[in-house]
């Protein structure tokens, strides 16, 4: 029983930061119902639904929510849950008839989660995007790269994820928790511009102090320092630095087997691209094992650089079980850990509608109005798309 153990969660179908929320819900104990779409087009790439390991430990129900039948039943439901994730563009839930007023209307108590792009006002505020163009309107993508060369994008894990979906689940939580005391819902307009603004939070605050200058590749944790870097060994792979403070400074130095009196100031940005040469060179001297046997339990802050697999496979992560493999599919196992109410995997992802039936009998719908809901098709036992 996970810590949200008792929690009742619609989840309104969505791709991206939406089902990461609510994942992240559902891992906690959170009881999250998926409403799923038959036709798939939440599945742009077309994902068998093992594979979606961001919609596991909830149940799918499938619904057409342009069929009014589908909207009061969804509004039926909203009487009995806790919270409402939905990831459309501002005004689209309005009108279906699924806004915030018509579902708070239902239930005072319900707090509605928005989960955006660009948020729910502003002059974007209707356009599409993606997690490449928030990140880049947040400040965040321009300080990826190397110096001189163009941004990087960072997969979708900053403004999807972080800034997106982790945050909305942050905000769902705090707004319920609440909600017990006032008795009141409320809106939580999440936009991965804000999010992703939000965890750069440090960035901004070093350079309004002077240590960080808006070009990319010359600071102190974007691979401009000769102690916070990536470097290739004899083998082709790579050693990641991070040794920041003195005492990791000088255990680096020390494993890398230089003479810190010979090298110039660590702080001296002046000398870093000499500095960053020296490591380099050095580093290119001996395979990735080599290393990583020779910074093995030290304090210098080096690591190996892992392949997907092979962080699965590595000793520290097994021990701790940081990945799974349900149905064979690895993934990250449910975090954070819990030392009285641990989080489970109980349930792999779900097919399309899998669950219609049953979710709508718990939700205290008869067994007539099921089936009236599904000869109107507004609500399916829908099979996932081949």
């Amino acid at each position: 029983m996970g810590p949200l153990a008792g929690l009742k969660i619609i989840e309104i179908g969505s791709i991206g930061p939406g089902p990461f929320c609510a994942m992240m819900l559902a891992d906690m104990g959170a009881t999250v119902i998926r409403i799923d779409r038959c036709d798939g087009k939440h599945n742009p790439v077309n994902l068998d639904a093992n594979f979606q390991v961001m919609h596991r430990n909830r149940r799918s129900l499938s619904m057409d929510l342009k069929k009014p039948q589908a909207v009061n039943a969804l509004l039926k439901m909203c009487k009995n849950a806790d919270g409402l994730v939905e990831g459309f563009r501002p005004g689209v839930m309005e009108r279906l008839g699924l806004g915030p007023a018509s579902c708070m209307a239902a239930n005072p108590r319900l707090v509605y989660g928005r989960m955006t792009g660009w948020g729910q006002d502003g002059p974007f505020s209707k356009t599409a995007g993606h997690d490449i163009n928030y990140v880049a309107m947040s400040g965040v993508l321009g300080m990826l790269g190397r110096a001189g060369e163009r941004p990087l994008p960072p997969l979708n894990i900053i403004g999807d994820m972080g800034g997106g979906g982790l945050l909305l689940a942050f905000g769902m939580v705090c707004a319920i928790f609440e909600s017990r005391a006032s008795g009141h819902g409320q809106v939580v307009d999440t936009s991965m511009v804000d999010g992703s603004a939000l965890m750069a939070s440090s960035i901004y605050g070093l350079r309004s102090a002077g240590w960080w200058k808006d070009e990319r590749g010359v600071n102190l944790l974007d691979g401009g320092a000769p102690f916070y870097e990536v470097y290739e060994t004899s083998d082709g792979e790579f050693m990641a630095v991070g040794a920041i403070e003195p005492t990791f400074y000088a255990a680096l130095v020390r494993g890398l087997g230089l003479d810190e009196s010979t090298l110039p100031d660590q702080m001296d940005m002046q000398n870093w691209p000499r500095l960053k040469h020296k490591f380099a060179e050095t580093f290119k001297s001996r395979s990735r094992e080599e290393w990583t046997a020779v910074f093995d339990g030290t304090d210098a802050c080096v690591s190996p650089v892992l392949s997907l697999e092979e962080a699965a496979r590595h000793p520290h992560n097994k021990t701790r079980e940081t990945f799974t493999r349900p149905d064979g599919i690895l993934q990250a196992a449910p975090a954070p850990r819990f030392s009285r109410t641990a989080p489970e995997l109980k349930r792999s992802p779900p097919r399309y509608g899998e669950h219609s039936d049953a979710v709508l009998s718990e939700f205290g719908f008869n067994k007539n109005e099921i089936e009236e809901l599904k000869r109107s098709q507004a609500v399916s036992n829908c099979e996932e798309k081949d």
